[in-house]
C-alpha cells in the first residue's frame, strides 16, 4: 500500500509537470507510458544494488520518492556515458561502405541522444537501430539497452580496426558473390565476418590478419571439417581463437565478446559440413566475371534529364523494330539509362524480346538480378522461373521472364553462372 501511494504521488507530480501546470489528467495511454518511466527509474537504482535481497530491503526501508530520485540520477549518469560513448564510437568508425552501418552511427544513434526523455519515456529506445551486433541483448530497454549497444559496438570497431581496410575490402567484395547480394545494402555483421575469416586463415596456417582464402586452402579446410566431430570442431576453433587473442594483444573485453561468439560459429561450421556447403561460411577468393561491351556501369556514361528524353522521342520516332534496338544500342551505355527506358515503356510487344536477343549473357544476367533480386540469392535461375513469381509489375519484367522461359536449360544454367559472378557493388539501380 505505502509503495502504491508513493508510486501514485510521483504520477501525479509527473502529469501536473507534462502539461505545465494546465491539467492534471493526460489519456490512459500517457499516463501509462509516464508510470512506466517512472518503474523504469526505479528498477535503474534497485538493480544497481547487485543483489535481490537488496532491492527488496530498499523497497521495505526506503522511501519511494527517494529511490525514484536516486533512479533518475543512475539513468542520467547512464545517459552521459551513452553520449561520451558515441562520440567515441564516432570518430573510430569503420570507413566500410555498409549502408545500414553508417546510417545507424550517423542518424540513428543521434536521433536518440537528441530525443530521448529521461522523465516522461525514460524506457523507450526511439531510435531505429538496423545495423546488427554480433551478441545483442534485447531484454534490455531505454539508454541501458543503447550503453550496451554501443559499448559492443566499440569492441567491434577495435577489432575490425586491427584489419587493413583494403583486405576488409576484399574480403566483403568476395562475401557479395558468395551470397549473390549487394553487401552495401544487405543487414549482416561485420565484425562476425572478419572474425569467422580470420580464424579460417588461422587454421590454414596464415596470420590472423590475413583474410584472404585460396580455392586450396578451402579445400584443405573442407575435407578437414568433413571428417571432424563437433567436439574436434569446437577445439579447432577454440585453438585458433587462442592465437587470435594472443597475436593481435587483445583485452579481455574484446576476448570475453569473442568466446561468446565462438560456439554460433562452431554449429555453423558443424552444419554446413554435415550438408556439404561450407562454401556458404568460408569466403573463397571468387574473380569477377569479365564485362561485356554493351553495358557500362560507369556513372560518366549515365545519360541526363534531357539527352533521355530526346532519345525516347527518337525512339518513338522509328518507323520498325530493327531501328529502335539498333538506336537504343548505338546511343545508350549504361545500365542505369537501359532500366529508365525499359521502365518508360517505349517499347511495345515483341520489341522487348528483340532487344533482349541483342543482349549478352552478363546485361542478361544483370536484368535476371534487378527482376528476381531476393530470389536469386538461394535459388538457381531455372527454379525462379519456374516458380511463376507473382510480384511482377512491369510490363518489360513481364516480357523478360517470358523471354527466358522460351531459353533451354542449358543457356539458363550458363545464364545463372553469370549471375554468380556478378559484382554486385557494381549494381545500383536507383
Amino acid at each position: 500500500m505505502r509503495i502504491q501511494q508513493g508510486l501514485m504521488l510521483i504520477l501525479q507530480e509527473l502529469i501536473l509537470r507534462y502539461t505545465q501546470g494546465e491539467s492534471t489528467s493526460v489519456t490512459t495511454e500517457t499516463a501509462e507510458d509516464i508510470m512506466v518511466s517512472v518503474l523504469y527509474a526505479m528498477d535503474a537504482h534497485l538493480f544497481g544494488l547487485g543483489q535481490p535481497e537488496q532491492a527488496i530491503d530498499c523497497l521495505k526501508r526506503m522511501n519511494i520518492r527517494d529511490i525514484y530520485t536516486q533512479g533518475v540520477e543512475t539513468v542520467s549518469r547512464c545517459f552521459a556515458d551513452t553520449k561520451q560513448l558515441y562520440e567515441e564510437v564516432s570518430s573510430t568508425m569503420l570507413q566500410v561502405p555498409i549502408e545500414a552501418y553508417h546510417l545507424t552511427i550517423d542518424e540513428a544513434l543521434p536521433v536518440f541522444l537528441c530525443k530521448y526523455g529521461l522523465i516522461f519515456h525514460a524506457h523507450n529506445t526511439m531510435a531505429s537501430i538496423d545495423y546488427p551486433l554480433a551478441q545483442d541483448d534485447m531484454k534490455l530497454q531505454g539508454v541501458f539497452y543503447m550503453k550496451q549497444y554501443l559499448e559492443r559496438l566499440q569492441l567491434e570497431n577495435t577489432f575490425c580496426a586491427k584489419f587493413d581496410l583494403q583486405a576488409i575490402l576484399e574480403l566483403l567484395s568476395h562475401y557479395g558473390r558468395m551470397c549473390r547480394f549487394d553487401y552495401r545494402m544487405e543487414l549482416f555483421n561485420l565484425f562476425q565476418l572478419i572474425l569467422n575469416q580470420s580464424v579460417f586463415s588461422t587454421l590454414c596456417g596464415g596470420a590472423p590478419t590475413e583474410l584472404r582464402i585460396s580455392v586450396a586452402q578451402y579445400e584443405r579446410l573442407a575435407h578437414q571439417f568433413a571428417r571432424f566431430s563437433e567436439g574436434e570442431i569446437r577445439k579447432a576453433i577454440t585453438s585458433a581463437m587462442t592465437i587470435i587473442q594472443q597475436d593481435l594483444a587483445l583485452d579481455h573485453l574484446l576476448i570475453a565478446y569473442m568466446d561468446d561468439c565462438k560456439e554460433e560459429l562452431v554449429q555453423r561450421v558443424k552444419h554446413a559440413a554435415e550438408h556439404n556447403s561450407l562454401d556458404h561460411v568460408i569466403v573463397m577468393e571468387r574473380q569477377a566475371a569479365a564485362s561485356s561491351m554493351v553495358i557500362s556501369f560507369d556513372k560518366a556514361d549515365v545519360m541526363s534529364s534531357a539527352q533521355l528524353r530526346r532519345l525516347l522521342d527518337q525512339i518513338h520516332s522509328c518507323a520498325s523494330t530493327e531501328e529502335k534496338v539498333k538506336l537504343m544500342l548505338q546511343k545508350v551505355h549504361s545500365i542505369h539509362d537501359y532500366l529508365d527506358l525499359l521502365e518508360s515503356e517505349c517499347l511495345y510487344g515483341d520489341e522487348y524480346e528483340a532487344l533482349f536477343r541483342a543482349f549478352g549473357e552478363m546485361e542478361l544476367a544483370i536484368l535476371a538480378k534487378v527482376v528476381f533480386y531476393e530470389e536469386l540469392r538461394s535459388e538457381p535461375l531455372l527454379a525462379v522461373i519456374a516458380a511463376d513469381p507473382d510480384d511482377i509489375c512491369s510490363e518489360w519484367q513481364h516480357h523478360f521472364v517470358r523471354f527466358l522461359r522460351h531459353k533451354d536449360h542449358e543457356a539458363l544454367r550458363s545464364l545463372d553462372s553469370w549471375v554468380n559472378e556478378l559484382d554486385y557493388e557494381q549494381l545500383s539501380f536507383n
